[in-house]
Formats: structure tokens, sequence, C-alpha cells
């Protein structure tokens, strides 16, 4: 409480303050404040004075964090001044912000930064190290977090026998706020009576640990190893190293020491110690190392210790040293891998070798000589050498004899040989079967010979998809016919080559090969289908293998899923080596969805969908279809081929010509002669006044040819007879026959009655009544009309099958097959003033044939349609 009276006081004596530049625009207090937590937080806002009077105290607003405070939690001191109360405050860390609103709007002015803790617990587990006249570093435990910022001091006091200690020792506190602090040189003086004592303190308190007492001779520490000088053999003595180093600098003088020498040979992962003990005068030591390997390498390192102390100093840098060498005792293991003739007479032949794992090993070895000769000729002996366990060798097609020498300061090696086949050399099969598989964590390989003399077997494996020949590995295998390693030599989920070569003499023979997997997992894709042209009810899906690579096992099957669009999903099985199935009895013109799935001994995976759509007709539909299309065109064409070479033909049948009687040339009709005269127009345009014939049609018989004689004389006949006897009557003078008598005549010309009118005695008769006289043209004029109509017409149908002859307008009569009851139609105009020498034309002779009788086929006859008689004055 009396911590915020402070603050009230503070704030309102900075209120008011009439200096405005003494305080800012806004303010918050405390600034950055530290409580312990769950306590009550209380801070304030000053307002500065710019944002008077419109604005004042009571416009604050606060938030914690994103939310805003609840309006009972606010206190307004005065014009300038707001405070805040915050209840039970648990927060780790939080902000606290001071807006002014006014008219709706919210303006930041100030913010703060709170945190919550707890005073600090009692410092613990004080422990330290002694550099000599380096440094002197404690560390210690402060107990739970506090979460607030805690200053931490160690101190070092001087203690009496009695337990008292002297505070305030020059140099004798340091200052950190971890849980560690050191003294350094010159602050660092060795004494056996000091104890060390650590204070934590915080805003909300502070704690103090007791004084432990610690002797620094106990916890002294070499701040550098132990030098080694030298490490060397003895010249004349085997198995024998000589170390001599150098004891640390900085210790505490007249101490004696604890040393150890490590050492350890090149080829081997463990190690040895040896212990040493020096005096306190003794400034250089020494040791000879015995029992060591011949040609070996060693690597010798050393650490020291205070007899006193509990800590070791760290192991010096490793010195390395051989033993007396000699010559190595193994000759090396020798393989090759030949491959096929590179050129004409040339061949790659790639050599491998290595060192037998045997102990003491050999040495240090300085080189390999290889030699080579042709088998058949020792004399051309030729030479490489090399530091490496491998080369490559060019030869020939001949057989050759190869060695591998080791070598170093001491001797050479034995010699390893191998022989290698002429390329034409056939190589005995004999090993029969072999076969790999996995137990007890072990890859075990057996095989069987037919050959029970043959002990020694080469066994040799490598990744499948190793191109390199320098990465395989061997393994000479004697008077066994199996061989088993430890899993971990094969790499899982990789195919391996494996490869047993039996050794008969110097010679090698034909390989027995296999592959197999140690371990295996479900392929890491599937297989991608391809479905190329689909059918009606039928597609073939191909698919690729999946890259070896992606394999993780052997695959024992694929399986092709399909499904037609919402319907069920289907199935085939195929063997491994099938990479393309013809899927059948599909529904046509169906999308169905294909996927692929790739099985090992570990499980299966899908390869991605395709869809297709199969088709709605097949190859031998569209075939079909094209050649019943094909054989219906043929049948049009040659349809319309034989209608264009038989049109007439299949006219006649099909369409028989009906002549137009209208349209005959036969002859000319008089009245169409006589409206081309201008005369006779005038006469016809007069028919309202004087009678006239009109619209008179006689039909042309239908008779053979020798009954045309006869028809011809009876008609003339018959209408000679008529026209004397009825002429009379039908005109007298200018009067106009009544109707009574105009239809009693028409009933003498309808076809019931039987009759025939000579053209000539028509003609004078009615034109004699009909036509005046001194409107008559002379008949010259008249014939020479009709005569030259019908000679144009006859000129006009002359290619016809039958033409007529015209002459003084009388006219044979025409057998037409196809109006079988007709007869030729005249029309005249007679008049009674017709010149003498028409009168004196000797008529046409006539025959008088039977009455006609009705509805006889081939009978002739007359329809008169309209006749209109008058008398021509």
């Amino acid at each position: 409480m009396f911590y915020y009276l402070i603050w009230m006081l503070v704030l309102l004596s900075s209120s008011s303050a009439t200096d405005e530049n003494s305080v800012r625009d806004a303010d918050i207090f405390p600034s950055s404040p530290e409580i312990e937590r769950g306590s009550t937080l209380k801070l304030f806002c000053v307002l500065g004075k710019h944002y008077m009077p419109h604005r004042n105290a009571s416009h604050i607003i606060w938030k914690l964090n994103h939310e805003l405070i609840a309006q009972e939690n606010y206190n307004v001191v005065n014009e300038t001044v707001s405070s805040v109360t915050i209840h039970n405050f648990t927060y780790n860390k939080a902000h606290v912000k001071c807006f002014i609103k006014y008219l709706g709007k919210e303006q930041l002015l100030v913010h703060t930064e709170v945190k919550s803790g707890f005073p600090p617990d009692t410092p613990g587990n004080i422990s330290c190290i002694y550099y000599f006249n380096v440094e002197l570093a404690c560390s210690w435990t402060s107990g739970r977090q506090t979460n607030l910022t805690t200053n931490y001091t160690l101190y070092r006091k001087m203690m009496r026998e009695q337990g008292v200690t002297i505070p305030n020792m020059v140099g004798s506190s340091c200052q950190s706020k971890t849980e560690s602090c050191s003294f350094y040189y010159p602050n660092t003086p060795y004494s056996s009576s000091f104890c060390f004592q650590v204070k934590a303190e915080n805003v909300l308190g502070e704690a103090s640990s007791d004084c432990v007492p610690i002797a620094l001779e106990k916890i002294e520490k070499f701040k550098f190893p132990p030098e080694i000088l030298s490490v060397k053999k003895i010249a004349g003595v085997k198995q024998l190293l000589a170390v001599t180093w150098k004891k640390p600098e900085k210790i505490i003088p007249s101490q004696d020491l604890n040393c150890r020498v490590r050492y350890r040979n090149l080829y081997s992962n463990s190690s040895e110690t040896v212990p040493v003990t020096l005096t306190s005068g003794e400034k250089i030591a020494s040791l000879n190392l015995t029992g060591l390997w011949d040609s070996t390498e060693y690597a010798v390192a050393i650490q020291c210790i205070s007899v006193e102390s509990k800590f070791w100093s760290e192991w010096s840098r490793e010195k390395m040293a051989s033993t007396e060498e000699k010559a190595p005792s193994e000759k090396v293991d020798l393989w090759r891998v030949i491959e096929s003739s590179c050129s004409a007479g040339n061949r790659s032949v790639h050599l491998m070798w290595k060192l037998l794992n045997h102990f003491p090993p050999p040495g240090r070895i300085l080189g390999y000589r290889i030699q080579y000769f042709p088998e058949n000729n020792a004399s051309l002996k030729m030479m490489n050498i090399t530091t490496n366990k491998k080369i490559t060798l060019l030869l020939n097609d001949e057989a050759y004899i190869i060695s591998v020498i080791a070598y170093n300061s001491a001797g050479d090696s034995p010699e390893a040989t191998l022989r290698i086949p002429s390329t034409d050399e056939k190589t005995a099969q004999i090993i029969e079967a072999a076969r790999t598989f996995t137990a007890n964590e072990e890859v075990v390989v057996e095989w069987m010979a037919s050959r029970s003399e043959v002990t020694r077997y080469v066994v040799e494996w490598y990744e499948d998809l190793e191109m390199d020949p320098f990465c395989r590995s061997w393994l000479y295998i004697s008077n066994s016919t199996n061989w088993r390693t430890n899993k971990k030599t094969f790499k899982p989920f990789i195919c391996y080559n494996i490869s047993v070569y039996p050794l008969y003499g110097n010679k090698v023979g034909a390989p027995y090969s296999m592959q197999t997997y140690v371990q295996e997992k479900k392929p890491s894709e599937g297989p991608v289908a391809d479905t190329g042209i689909p059918g009606k009810n039928e597609i073939t899906i191909k698919w690729k293998e999946i890259s070896k690579d992606k394999r993780n096992g052997f695959i024992s099957n694929y399986t092709i899923f399909y499904k037609p669009e919402g319907g069920k999903e289907l199935n085939e099985t195929v063997n491994p080596d099938v990479l393309q199935y013809r899927l059948k009895s599909l529904q046509a013109n169906t999308q169905y969805t294909v996927h692929i799935m790739a099985t090992n001994e570990a499980g299966g995976t899908m390869g991605e969908p395709k869809t297709f759509k199969t088709l709605k007709f097949n190859e031998d539909d569209i075939i079909f279809i094209a050649v019943l299309v094909g054989l219906s065109m043929l049948v049009l064409l040659v349809l319309w081929i034989t209608c264009i070479l038989k049109k007439h033909v299949l006219k006649k049948v099909c369409w028989p010509d009906v002549p137009n009687p209208a349209e005959s040339i036969a002859v000319e009709w008089p009245l169409d002669a006589s409206m081309n005269n201008s005369f006779l127009k005038e006469v016809m345009s007069e028919d309202k006044t004087i009678g006239g014939l009109e619209d008179v049609s006689v039909l042309e018989p239908c008779f053979p040819e020798e009954h045309e004689d006869s028809l011809l004389m009876n008609r003339e006949n018959h209408v000679s007879e008529y026209t004397d006897t009825n002429t009379k009557d039908m005109i007298n003078g200018d009067k106009t026959i009544p109707y009574n008598e105009e239809h009693e005549a028409a009933k003498h010309l309808s076809p019931s009655m039987p009759y025939t009118i000579s053209d000539q005695d028509f003609r004078s008769q009615v034109l004699s009544n009909l036509i005046p006289a001194k409107q008559i043209q002379p008949i010259e004029m008249l014939e020479d009309d009709l005569h030259e109509s019908q000679h144009t017409s006859h000129q006009n149908e002359e290619n016809k099958e039958e033409a007529l002859n015209l002459s003084d307008l009388n006219e044979k009569a025409v057998f037409n097959p196809y109006l079988k009851n007709s007869v030729n139609t005249r029309e005249f105009l007679v008049s009674e003033n017709l010149p003498e020498h028409s009168k004196n034309e000797p008529k046409s002779q006539s025959t008088a044939i039977s009455p006609f009788q009705q509805n006889v086929v081939g009978q002739s006859y007359v329809t008169l349609d309209v006749v209109r008689l008058a008398t021509a004055h």
C-alpha cells in the first residue's frame, strides 16, 4: 500500500506542474512492473496538456492484452490521471494498454508490459573447479523459476579455525544472472580455507545460501593436458614403442601426479591404458609400451590428475607411431571382373584385391606389384605398380596368368595368382543348383556341385543397379557348399545379384547366378496403365515394368482393376511377366476407370487411374455398315446406268406417250386458221348478232387402215344428205333459228346419232349462210392460208413416224392407238357466195357405213360442244 501511495504523490505532482514540457502527451506508471503471481496490480495513465479541455481522464479506457477491462475497475484521480486495478494477476507476461475514447474513436496513448513471478528460492548444490592461477569457476542450483529478473551474487570468504568467516575481502564476490560465476586471475589465490555463498534477489525478495567450505586442492583441474614429446620404436626391438611426455603446466606446486597412457592400433576400435605415477620433482616422464604387433601403427594419448584432486585433465592430442616392420605373411585376396570385348581383340579385366582380416595385421603396406603374361608365352611378362587395391588391364583374347604381391619396407607378401580364360574357352557348369534365403537374421546361400573334387568356391554379390565393377564384394569359401552372413551385410529393399563360382586348379568355372532381396516392402509406386484405342466390347491395357529402384521386392503379380461408370469394380490378375491384358465383355459406349496394382510379398501398390470410353460401334460394325452402304450405292449406280442406257424402252413401258389432240399437227383446225385472218376475226367478234359454229370437236376414228376408205365414203354421203335436207331449215334469211330448233339441230349432232359430214359440203353450206358476200374474201386466199399452215406443220413433224399429206383441205384419217374412239375434228365457215370454181370442185367420194352404236369400242363419233347457227344477211 505504501508503494502505491508513493506513486500517487508522484502522479499528482506531475499533473499539477505548470510547465507543459514537463509532461509528455501521455505516460503510464509504473513502467514495466514486475509483481508476484496472483497479487493485485494498479496502474496510472496521465494525459498531456494538449488533450485539454475537450478530453480528460474520464475518456480513458484500459485493455489487458486485447480485452477491455471492466469500467468498475477504473478510477479518475483528476482531469489528467486515470487508474485501473487488476485483481489476481496470473499472467506470466501481459500488456496493459491505455486508450482515450472520444467521439466513438479509440486512440492508443501508451502501454506497458507487466510480468508476474515469484521471489527467489535459496540457492543450493554449490560446486567449484579450480584452475591454478587461471580461473575459479563455481555453479549452483536456483530452485524454481521465478519468471522475473533475478540477480545472483557469489561470495568467497576466508574461514578461521573456529569457523568464523571474514567478509568484504577484496575481489571476493562476482555477479551473474545465471547459475554460474567465475573468478579470474589474479583474483584466484590458492588457499585451503575458503567457503562459498550465493545470494539470489529480485523485486519480490532475496534469499542466501549457507557458506560452503571447499578446499582448492581437492577441486584442482589442469587447464592444459600433458604434452607428448615422442612415440618411437627402438631399433632391433620388435613389438615395442617408447613414449615420452611433459607434465602439465600451471599446477599447484609440490603435488604428485597420476597419469594414464592410452594406446590403440589402427586396425582395431578398442584401446588399452597403462597407469603412471609421477613425483612432484619430475617434469619429464617416459614409458615403454610392450607386447605390440609387428609392423603395426599405433595411436598414443595421455591425461593426468593431482593426487588430491578428483578432476582428470583432458586427453592430449593423439600421436601416431609404428612398431618394427616385417614382410606381409599372407597373400592378398584377389578377384576379377571380365567385360566383353570392347574392341577388336581386346577386353577389359578389372582386378581387385583386399588384405586378409587376420591378427596381427601385416603391417603398413607400401604398394602392390601386378604381373601378367600370356599363358602360352611367359616371356612376355608385364608389370604394374599401384598403391590402390584395384586396377584395370586391357588384354587380348588369349588366356592370361595374373599375380599380385603386397610389399613394405621389410619385404613382399606371398604371390596371389589368378587365371583369365581366353575368349573362346568354354567353362564347365559345375554348380547345378543354388538358392538363397534368410534365417535368424542371417542370409544363407546354398549350392550343389556336380564334382566332388571341387572344394573351393567364390561367392560374389553386388547391387543389381550398381554399374561400377569395383563395387562388387566377394569371399573365398573352402570345404563347404554354403555361406552364412549377417543381414546387415546387405541393404534392405535392394535387389542383389549373387553368383557362386567353382575353383578347380587354376581355373574358374561357370557361375550360377541368382537375385535376392534380404528384406522387402511394397512397391514405391504402381504401374501406369496405357489404355490405347478402345473397341466396342474390349480394350487392351498395357503397362511398363516398375523401375528396379522402386520395386522393393520381387513382383509376384499384376492386378487390373476396372470399373464402369456407376457400376461394380472388377479385376483380373496376371503373372509378373505379362505386361498387357485384353479386357473383354465390356459394355459398349461406356466410360471405364482402370488402374493396375503391382504386388510383392510385402503388399501391393496402385498406379494412377486412367479412364477410357468404349466405342458405340466396333470395327466389324463399321465394316458391315460400310459394305451395306457400298452395296446400296452400287445397286443405285447400276440402276442409274441401266436407266440411262434403256431410257427409251423404260419410257415406253412405264410412261407411254399419250398424244394431246390440241397439239396435233396432222391437220390445222380451220377455225384457228381463220382466227389468224383479220377478216375472220371481225366476223367472229360479232358472234352475238350472227350465229356460228363454236368449239366443234371431231374425234379421229380408231379404225384400221382397211376401213378408212369406207369410213370416209360413208361420212361424205351422210353429210351431203344431211346438209341438203337441213340447211334450209336451219337458216332462213336474216332470222335466227329458235332455241328449240337449234336444240333440235344439236340433237342431230349428238353422240348417239350416227353421221358423217364431208369436208366440202359442210363448208359450202355453212359458209354460204353465215358469211355475207361483201365480206367474203377470195377462196384462193383462204385455201392458200390453210395450205401454208398445213405445210408448216408438216415440216415441223417430218421426223415423226406418221405424217399426213394435206391437199385441198382434204386429208386422210389417221389411226391413233391411244384415242380409240376419235375422228378428225373439222371446223368450217361456209358462205353461199363462194367462187364458182370451188363449187365445181369434185366431191370426195363417200361410202355409207352402218349406223353408230352407242358405247361400242372402236366406234367413231363426234362430240359437238356448242353449235350456234345464225342466218347471215
